[in-house]
């Protein structure tokens, strides 16, 4: 038997190490709760070892109990992800544990967010043939992650199978390798199986989804569509109908030096596709719904009013440009001025009801077709932002978010009905005091629009926060949010954090005190509520 000291010195292992502290204070300004156990913990190690053409990992969990916010899907310490497989030129074959993504994800993408407490992580087996040069063949087959209870992997109901295809033309055939279009084409089928449990109605037990996709470049112009069709899936989320679900998007862009432009569209109705179709939030989605709207970094802009997609259905648009005026132009200066603007829009799909029995066998209760949209606005986001270097040691950014969206809707919060618009403006300013030494300040606003004379949900909020860097390895940061609007005086509340932080090489320490106000966190237009907290966060990371 070979000590692991000769396995490793014939292979290659990585991997990396997160952990996550909480110790918090009851807070009633802020409605924050202190937890029984007073003391919080997410621990993560992810461990991958690759010998010739043999690949495993593993990665073990611990939630004792989890940080505020995760889902209870979280707990205890056990093995959450393991694998085992075998890779060469033609195929990667993987047992086990696995995240995948079929095209842009609308038929098939099983991943982790960490940061959401989200994995829909695959268990089964996993198939990649490269039967010649630019063509890729997947399969899969397997349960998804539905929790992680008592440290062991909780699957859902359902069986996910799926197969996809793609084929880059100009590489696969000769004589397109010099063809000016760069053409890339695929496909990809879903099916999921879950047994009939309904008392009341027949329930399709295996339901699909299928489409395909292209991309398209040409010079500096990049096109790509993708169109998926699913079939009848009657579950708790669309109310148990029969109709059938459709999600398109497509992106075209135009880029060159000093100048970028995108446009994006999405199309969607009926599309929550889950291994169990009586699970809801974020359990057992086998596909991936990609918002249309630009990711915000800004404290205010980030957390206030985000939008998260909704899989039953939305039509939206999406317009960005960047454009950089040229070094020692009259607007561009000394170094260069940066312009940015983006919109992005999102309306309900219209359905049409006229001539349709929604007592007739089919139950089909509408139509819906591809871009067609109503009149009932879901999300508008206009942007605009200036980036400006005056000399080596001084820069700014000025930045200004116009944002309407629907909480009846989006249901961001518990103090609003109908549209909330709300503008936000945001100074950021840098100065390189030398070498090592720089500081960096944020100042935000937020203005709430008030509606017939009265103060829409929390009013006003202002945000300041100022960072001292000392390269490479430290950092400080102060920042505080003040909702100075709210319409309820008691509730007109600070709340300051101070951030301090160590680096070096691939080990990072962060430590953090303060309170931390409710709401939502998202990432690509998938939430989860984070509640009030005040206390202390720890955090420890490690690659190796």
């Amino acid at each position: 038997m070979l000590s692991p000291t000769v396995l490793y010195s014939q292979g290659n292992l990585t991997g990396n190490i997160e952990s996550t502290f909480q110790y918090l204070n009851q807070d009633s300004i802020i409605g924050a709760n202190q937890p029984a156990s007073k003391g919080l913990l997410n621990s993560y190690m992810n461990v991958f070892y690759t010998n010739g053409n043999f690949k495993a990992g593993m990665r073990l969990e611990s939630y004792l109990p989890r940080i505020q916010g995760y889902p209870n899907r979280f707990d205890g310490t056990g093995i959450g992800m393991r694998y085992i497989g075998y890779v060469n030129n033609l195929v990667d074959v993987t047992l086990g544990s696995f995240y995948e993504q079929f095209g842009s994800g609308l038929s098939f993408r099983a991943y982790e967010d960490r940061s959401l407490g989200y994995d829909n992580m695959m268990d089964g087996a996993r198939i990649i043939v490269r039967p010649k040069k630019g063509i890729v063949i997947k399969g899969v087959y397997g349960y998804q992650r539905l929790s992680f209870q008592k440290g062991q992997i909780i699957h859902g109901d359902g069986i996910v199978r799926g197969i996809d295809g793609e084929v880059h033309l100009n590489e696969a055939i000769d004589k397109m390798k010099s063809f000016p279009l760069d053409i890339v084409l695929g496909a990809s089928f879903v099916s999921k199986f879950q047994a009939d449990d309904d008392d009341a109605l027949i329930l399709p037990q295996n339901v699909a989804a299928y489409g395909g996709r292209a991309k398209l470049r040409y010079k500096n112009f990049y096109l790509d569509g993708e169109y998926i069709l699913k079939e009848q899936d009657p579950s708790s989320d669309n109310g148990k109908i029969f109709n059938y679900g459709h999600a398109g998007v497509f992106n075209l862009s135009y880029t060159q030096k000093g100048l970028g432009i995108l446009v994006s569209g999405k199309s969607v109705d009926n599309m929550s596709y889950r291994s169990d179709r009586n699970k809801d939030l974020q359990d057992v989605f086998i596909n991936y719904l990609p918002s249309l709207n630009k990711t915000h970094s800004y404290n205010l802009v980030a957390t206030l009013y985000p939008y998260a997609t909704q899989p039953l259905g939305e039509v939206a648009f999406q317009a960005d440009v960047l454009y950089t005026f040229k070094k020692g132009s009259t607007l561009g200066g000394k170094y260069g001025t940066t312009i940015g603007g983006n919109f992005s829009t999102t309306y309900r799909p219209m359905h049409h009801t006229s001539g349709i029995n929604p007592l007739d066998s089919t139950g089909v209760t509408y139509t819906s077709r591809l871009f067609d949209l109503s009149d009932s606005l879901y999300w508008q986001d206009i942007n605009f932002n200036i980036s400006k270097k005056f000399n080596k040691k001084f820069s700014t950014i000025l930045s200004f978010y116009s944002i309407k969206i629907n909480n009846d809707v989006a249901k961001i919060s518990n103090d609003a009905h109908g549209i909330i618009h709300a503008s936000i403006g945001v100074i950021e300013v840098s100065y390189k005091i030398n070498t090592h030494h720089s500081l960096r300040a944020e100042f935000q606003g937020c203005f709430v629009q008030k509606e017939n004379g009265l103060i829409k949900d929390k009013g006003n909020w202002a945000t300041g926060l100022i960072e001292y860097t000392i390269s490479p390895s430290w950092f400080f940061s102060f920042m505080n949010q003040y909702n100075y609007g709210n319409p309820v005086i008691d509730k007109r509340v600070n709340y300051p954090i101070l951030t301090c932080g160590y680096i070096k090489d691939a080990t990072r320490f962060t430590v953090s005190y303060g309170r931390q106000r409710a709401g939502l966190f998202c990432v690509g237009g998938v939430c989860r509520f984070v509640p009030a907290s005040n206390g202390l966060t720890l955090s420890f990371t490690q690659s190796f």
